[in-house]
């Protein structure tokens, strides 16, 4: 049985051109922000069910490849286009040949899609809400609808998401929410300074999320919940390819979670899965082994929230007045 499930509405089917020395590669893969964390959590040896919609021919290829990589797959079939594209990196960069959103979820289509998330949930206790590439593919507000139903049924719900499906989950109310430093500047909470961080955490922690984690690559991540904020410190190393870090983490983070560590303790595994995962051209990728020994060396420490204090001094003197 699985341990996660992960809501994940419209995986991608990814088709790269490589260059060879005997001639051009072409690589097929399952992607999208969900598959990479189940991907990850695989690695760790944790057992996952992938909630999606599975979609036309490409949607046929991509359950094979899913279920080959030990994924579970719960889904929604129907007919037409799904996500996928097509990129040639023969030059050493990415060019995108094809690109294709895929269709929007019809309100059927959805409302199977969230009684079998619930389902699946409410099953393993634990549940990621990963995003679709394309904002077309589902209201918001389905965020808010799932994390509230799914901690209503006594889940935990850990979120890495951005923007209106962030601001939606939120209202839902998170056990753990995952952004980097980046995201919360584009979504007007903050500026790129820690202390600006700092209180931004704390309005996302005030708006609906137990503890919030904001990476701030190359710099250290930080982490905010009720016993106050940690820095936390992966070993550097050789970095191939940046994507696909961010959600290594989060899928570190949970992995530890299923095994009854906290989030506090739970994000120094994390930390070391995204350490590993810049090391690979393949996203949400590792081994198991190699993150277990990277994570003794990530380091932690527990910084000061002056703000807080301030705010504590000014109480203080209050009451005694």
């Amino acid at each position: 049985m699985s341990s996660v499930a992960i809501f994940a509405p419209s995986p991608t089917l990814t088709v790269t051109i490589e260059e060879h020395e005997s001639g051009d590669e072409i690589h097929i893969h399952a992607g999208g922000q969900g598959v990479w964390q189940a991907r990850m959590l695989r690695t760790l040896g944790i057992e996952v069910t992938l909630c999606c919609a599975i979609t036309g021919e490409s949607g046929t290829v991509l359950r094979r490849i899913l279920e080959d990589e030990g994924i579970a797959v719960a889904a929604v079939e129907r007919p037409g286009r799904g996500a996928g594209y097509v990129h040639d990196r023969r030059e050493g960069h990415r060019e995108v040949v094809a690109e294709e959103d895929g269709d929007a979820l019809s309100r059927h289509d959805l409302d199977e899609l969230y009684s079998l998330t619930l389902r699946e949930g409410l099953t393993t206790g634990l549940v990621i809400l990963s995003g679709p590439d394309a904002d077309s593919v589902l209201d918001a507000d389905t965020y808010r609808r799932l994390a509230a139903d799914l901690r209503a049924g006594g889940a935990r719900v850990v979120v890495d998401l951005a923007g209106d499906r962030l601001r939606s989950a939120l209202e839902g109310g998170v056990d753990v929410l995952k952004l980097s430093d980046e995201e919360l500047t584009a979504d007007g909470f903050t500026d790129d300074d820690v202390s600006s961080i700092q209180a931004a955490m704390r309005r996302l922690r005030d708006d609906g999320a137990d503890t919030v984690i904001v990476t701030r690559a190359p710099e250290p991540s930080l982490l905010l919940d009720g016993d106050g904020f940690l820095e936390v410190s992966p070993p550097s190393l050789e970095i191939v390819d940046t994507r696909g870090a961010g959600d290594s983490l989060t899928a570190g983070v949970v992995a530890a979670m299923t095994r009854g560590e906290q989030p506090r303790e739970a994000v120094t595994l994390g930390a070391a899965a995204g350490a590993l995962n810049v090391t690979r051209h393949g996203l949400g990728t590792g081994d198991g082994e190699a993150i277990l020994r990277l994570r003794e060396s990530v380091a932690v420490r527990e910084l000061s929230d002056e703000d807080r204090q301030d705010d504590s001094d000014d109480i203080t003197e209050e009451d005694e007045r």
